[in-house]
């Protein structure tokens, strides 16, 4: 793995490393939505796995750790299962998110207040930037924009032309970065961590 950034673990990182990636508790809005996607192209550039690093990124944004929604975002990348043709991992991560700040409870399962169509309503809000900037929330179709061929990444002569084209050092992390953006904007713009 030459060439990628060697980052410590979010909660074993010095006062440089922290000071480095913007890890301040006193940010404003802006600096949050900069850090979420400073946070996103970082992990998906070190870590990979598209839709972990953009959840991590919202995590250690707003200091909503959670490690069991964190585990089950694991198969994700790649358009889940490194297949390509199912949603973009980064959006899917970050819809964990949104869903597990304003989503409902198992104890509260029918739902009589409709807390689920609120989750819903926040995650079109999320797909509108993927809409806007790539046409798709499907891995293949915006690889199909950003590279201009879609990539099969189990495969490995397919992942190292991936990895040629910049899918991990600049790509990618892009896409990382700008959905941890869309989600901290609408994180704060809802409120949803009041």
């Amino acid at each position: 793995m030459q060439g990628r950034a060697q980052l410590s673990a979010p909660g074993r990182r010095g006062s440089r490393e922290r000071e480095l990636l913007g890890e301040r508790e006193d940010v404003s809005g802006d600096e949050r939505l900069e850090r979420a996607y400073r946070l996103g192209f970082e992990y998906e550039r070190t870590y990979r796995g598209c839709g972990q690093c953009v959840l991590a990124a919202l995590q250690d944004t707003f200091g909503i750790v959670n490690k069991d929604v964190f585990k089950a975002a694991s198969a994700f990348a790649g358009g889940v299962g490194l297949t390509g043709d199912g949603c973009c991992g980064a959006y899917l991560g970050a819809a964990m998110v949104l869903s597990s700040l304003r989503g409902r409870e198992r104890d509260d399962f029918e739902d009589p207040r409709g807390v689920r169509r609120e989750s819903s309503r926040l995650v079109r809000r999320l797909r509108e930037g993927f809409i806007d900037e790539y046409g798709s929330v499907t891995c293949r179709d915006i690889h199909t924009k950003i590279f201009g061929r879609p990539y099969y990444i189990a495969d490995p002569d397919d992942m190292a032309k991936f990895d040629e084209a910049g899918g991990h050092s600049q790509k990618c992390p892009e896409v990382v970065g700008k959905a941890a953006r869309w989600a901290a904007r609408i994180i704060l713009e809802e409120g949803l961590l009041r």
